[in-house]
């Protein structure tokens, strides 16, 4: 029923400009991204439990739509300078394309632990854990079959709020203890698109909650990300070995990493760099360095080139992993018929550390039993 909702605006939009002289085609070239999703292609069944969308909306036109599959965003609606609706999330159009691609985590929440555990080993009191290894040798966002994977729990109570669960069970993919997880999306009037973490466990664990949004703020299928202008407020990265796993934290002053002031994404990308060279591109976790705004730590600010449409991200996490779709190759197809290209779109990850409870100096992401997991972070779109 939300994707029909989002279905009638469109139509709406398009008979709108047709009492104006313009033609449906005109119209379609306008708001180039105002896509329909068809709800059909959601609705099945996985594993025994119901897979839906679900559509989120504000009072400035803005929408969001979600399927608990993976608990995922797939369109995030945001106008434009010139007020044109804009598609700023890539994704996919049926829930048979998520579990297809060749880079399963388009828009999913992730867990249990996001970003990288070197060899999927930790320790905790003592005692060695071997988690899921997804990733060459090591574990990668929860493992094979982590969060993104899972039918979720959904409730919608109203417009603007979606509220995901999901119990993950003690043992699975190698983790310790019954995990009760609670994300809350939310589309504020302000058009932010806020996300609230919350977990509980039974036994001593390790959480990194996180959202892998892809984005493109001209809009999906639009081009190349390179020439989108980036700022990361953070003095410091957690350099990386060939495997993508921390070594330490450096300066990034002086290196290629450097986005302490707006700087195009694609200026030094190509760089000689040895870092690079491992990532293939960005692909570092930024070490948050505490510039505030809104009570939270101000992590990143992003400008589409052609649309003008700017991003902004505040989170409670101390980290912000910075990915550059190096490994976009054109194997999926977008819900709008374009390819995943190459570098067309980028991932700005909140999160605690890559590989932390391996590094005694990286904030702890260990949860205790009677401890609540509990975060907040947001994307908060504007126009230049």
């Amino acid at each position: 029923m939300k994707s029909l909702l989002f279905a009638s605006a469109t139509s709406l939009a398009v008979l709108s400009a047709c009492s104006n002289n313009k033609t449906a085609t005109d119209t379609a070239q306008d708001s180039v991204n105002l896509v329909t999703i068809d709800s059909a292609k959601f609705d099945t069944t996985i594993n025994g439990k119901a897979v839906k969308l679900y559509t989120l909306t504000n009072k400035n036109n803005m929408k969001a739509v979600f399927t608990n599959l993976g608990g995922r965003i797939i369109s995030l609606m945001v106008p434009d300078s010139a007020g044109k609706l804009t598609d700023v999330v890539v994704g996919f159009g049926s829930a048979d394309a998520y579990q297809q691609p060749t880079d399963g985590f388009y828009g999913a929440t992730i867990g249990r632990f996001g970003n990288r555990i070197a060899k999927g080993k930790f320790t905790i009191d003592g005692k060695e854990y071997q988690a899921n290894i997804n990733d060459g040798v090591n574990s990668l966002h929860g493992g094979t079959n982590g969060f993104k994977t899972k039918v979720w729990d959904a409730s919608q109570p109203n417009d603007h709020t979606l509220i995901l669960s999901y119990l993950s069970k003690d043992g699975e993919e190698g983790y310790p203890g019954n995990l009760n997880v609670k994300v809350t999306y939310s589309l504020t009037d302000d058009n932010e698109l806020k996300m609230d973490y919350e977990a509980t466990t039974d036994k001593k664990t390790i959480v990194n909650l996180t959202n892998h949004a892809y984005f493109n703020l001209n809009g999906e299928g639009s081009g190349t990300i390179l020439d989108h202008t980036l700022q990361i407020y953070a003095d410091e990265y957690t350099p990386v070995d060939s495997g993508l796993i921390p070594t330490g934290i450096e300066k990034v002053a002086g290196t290629p990493f450097d986005f302490t002031k707006p700087t195009t994404i694609g200026e030094r990308i190509n760089a000689d760099n040895q870092q690079l060279k491992y990532g293939k591109g960005y692909d570092h976790n930024y070490v948050l360095n505490g510039t505030k705004a809104m009570g939270m730590n101000h992590a990143a600010t992003v400008t589409g080139d052609k649309s003008g449409i700017v991003m902004d991200v505040y989170t409670e996490e101390p980290g912000l992993q910075f990915y550059s779709g190096n490994f976009m190759n054109g194997s999926n197809t977008f819900k709008n018929g374009v390819k995943d290209d190459y570098r067309t779109a980028f991932c700005l990850e909140t999160q605690h550390f890559p590989d932390s409870p391996n590094h005694k100096d990286f904030p702890s992401t260990e949860l205790k039993p009677g401890d609540t997991y509990k975060t907040t972070s947001i994307y908060k779109f504007s126009t230049k």
